[in-house]
């Protein structure tokens, strides 16, 4: 799916829907859904047999996939079909409305801050004690999973994604700047970033802003953008630099730290004092797609998701992968929708296969064509699972350690997806990155200020275990 500025009116970018459990959820609106008539998930289908209800967002793409998934699920499972109920668009106040008249489906997607509501209120199943019945459960990657207690989980991740560093490779040629190291040990440094953008940003008379008489208000190329309000994109950053958002105990915030204000500040010192990067108003409200700003050469090199791959395979751009700059130990953030079973199914062993088979790579073509990576550590680590998903001509050469080893090493868990009251934390801290990435005020006077008012909302970090315990 599109990145930064992709969703169009109403309808949620794959980068909103990722972040609906976090930072700055998105007000959505109306479309056309059909509830579920029947009274309660699941039921009788017309034959006699189960009906099962499978609830979803995602591109029109994703939807094809998603369905061929589900009759494929039908198919190898007899006496069993599937309902599915597509929802693109105000996808947190449909499912509110479903569960509010007892109406929940029997599997869905959901984001994090309503899975851990309605996880405590019973209405998802825990599914720790069916990970001896399916041993698969206990081998995905440990960041993938949203514990809510001892022993208990409501789910893993849909599929993992991580955070990348993308770029136009012809664009880099002929500015003479090498590509970004596809290699966490290589990584470049922040300073190695910003030297490589300056020479990709010019103006409309090829000056560059180290240039005089360089016009900042005529930029016709920027060598990077980077976005300040989406927190995936640099939370890694910070961990590179040694800090989270928040201390071990989950009580106390650290974005006025040293560490935190220096890596921020720089995000900032990109647009307005570098003037290698777009502010928002020169991005613009309804700014094109990753993949439109690198074709178009509007954009050098963007910090984005993994699942964008599946529109730059489709481009004409010759792009490339690298991991991210390190302020030393390099990190991405990794991060993924929740697939839960609500607790009121009727059928929870069919739930249960349904659950297990809807994000199988044998089963979905997601995989392979770069909206998704997959959730179990075999597919990160041993060679013949490893190219059953990347080896084809979507997934680049570069892939395997700018992507697959990047994950396994390097990959922290979204602080959106570990940080209790997250979602009314971000209501405080979205605003005060509006203020840093508008320019409007100092970074470190920003989150001076912010950091009190973070401090009171903080409830501690979810819990977390090794699933290999079960």
């Amino acid at each position: 799916m599109a990145g930064r500025g992709a969703r169009s009116e109403g309808t949620w970018s794959r980068r909103a829907l990722l972040r609906t459990g976090g930072l700055a959820t998105a007000g959505l609106a109306t479309a056309g859904f059909v509830a579920p008539t029947l009274a309660g998930c699941g039921g009788v289908g017309s034959g006699g047999g189960v009906e099962l209800q499978f609830m979803y967002w995602g591109s029109s793409f994703e939807q094809k996939a998603v369905n061929a998934m589900l009759d494929q699920f039908t198919k190898t499972h007899e006496g069993v079909s599937v309902k599915p109920l597509y929802t693109p668009r105000d996808y947190d106040t449909k499912v509110n409305t479903l569960v509010a008249s007892d109406r929940a489906p029997d599997v869905a997607y959901m984001g994090a801050a309503m899975g851990h509501r309605l996880a405590r209120q019973g209405r998802l199943v825990n599914l720790y004690p069916y990970f001896k019945k399916y041993p698969s459960l206990t081998d995905r990657l440990p960041g993938t999973y949203f514990w809510y207690g001892k022993d208990k989980t409501f789910g893993t991740q849909t599929a993992n994604e991580v955070m990348l560093l993308w770029y136009n490779k012809a664009v880099l040629r002929e500015a003479g700047v090498e590509f970004p190291p596809a290699e966490a040990a290589k990584a470049w440094s922040w300073d190695d970033l910003v030297e490589a953008a300056y020479k990709l940003t010019y103006d409309q008379e090829g000056r560059h802003p180290d240039e005089p008489g360089f016009d900042p208000r005529r930029v016709r190329q920027f060598g990077i953008s980077i976005s300040l309000q989406y927190l995936p994109a640099w939370e890694c950053l910070l961990r590179s630099r040694g800090h989270d958002l928040v201390d071990e105990s989950g009580t106390r915030c650290l974005l006025d730290t040293p560490e935190a204000i220096e890596v921020v500040s720089n995000l900032q010192d990109l647009m307005y004092e570098h003037r290698v990067a777009p502010t928002p108003v020169q991005l613009g409200n309804n700014a094109p797609t990753t993949a439109v700003q690198l074709q178009t050469k509007r954009i050098a090199m963007v910090v984005d998701g993994q699942w964008i791959l599946l529109d730059m395979a489709q481009s004409d751009v010759d792009f490339g992968i690298g991991v991210l700059p390190s302020y030393g130990d390099p990190s991405t953030t990794q991060l993924g929708g929740a697939s839960v079973i609500f607790s009121s199914t009727e059928h929870l062993e069919e739930a249960l296969e349904l659950f297990m088979f809807h994000n199988d790579p044998e089963h979905v073509d997601l995989f392979e064509k770069g909206l998704w990576m997959p959730l179990e550590r075999k597919y990160y680590t041993d060679p013949e699972a490893i190219a059953s998903w990347i080896d084809n001509d979507v997934h680049p050469p570069e892939y395997k350690t700018a992507v697959v080893d990047y994950t396994l090493h390097h990959a922290v868990t979204a602080v959106s997806q570990r940080l209790a009251n997250m979602d009314n934390i971000s209501e405080v801290l979205t605003p005060a990155l509006q203020a840093i990435e508008t320019g409007k005020q100092p970074a470190k006077e920003v989150l001076t200020a912010v950091v009190p008012k973070v401090d009171r909302l903080l409830r501690g970090w979810h819990p977390t275990q090794d699933p290999r315990e079960a």
